[in-house]
């Protein structure tokens, strides 16, 4: 079992004050949880600066499937990164609209050009990368 350290941090009371409203409205049970999730968020971070490392992004893009040729120069950008792409889920919002999440894994550099073709295809509505990690580097 991994060991438990405790350490102690000064605050104002209306920072912690704030905290712990902010916590309880996420339903942590203890700022623990939350200080822990904190941490690991900011070594995520770090990951993604870290461009030598193997981290995993999610691109998500709304569109509407009648553009024209817009179905094909998506498939187009994600056949040619086939080796950096692990998955696509594709629904249909409505008669129109579609909904793409594309899983990514590479480089932070690599996902994050991969991403920037995907979101800045004409067409696209909107789009959005999500950073996040393999795991391995945090426990």
């Amino acid at each position: 079992m991994d060991k438990i350290e405790r350490f102690g941090v000064s605050m104002k009371a209306e920072l912690l004050q704030a905290f712990d409203n902010r916590i309880r409205e996420k339903g942590y049970a203890t700022r623990s949880e939350a200080i822990r999730d904190i941490i690991r968020d900011y070594l995520v971070e770090g990951e993604w600066e870290d461009q030598s490392g193997e981290v995993v992004g999610t691109v998500t893009i709304v569109y509407d499937h009648g553009t024209h040729e817009l179905s094909d120069a998506l498939t187009d950008i994600q056949h040619s990164n086939h080796r950096a792409i692990i998955c696509a889920t594709h629904v249909h919002l409505d008669e129109h609209n579609c909904l793409e999440t594309v899983v990514i894994r590479g480089s932070s550099k690599e996902i994050r050009s991969i991403a920037e073709r995907l979101i800045a295809t004409r067409g696209v509505k909107h789009g959005k990368l999500m950073c996040t990690t393999t795991g391995r580097r945090i426990s």
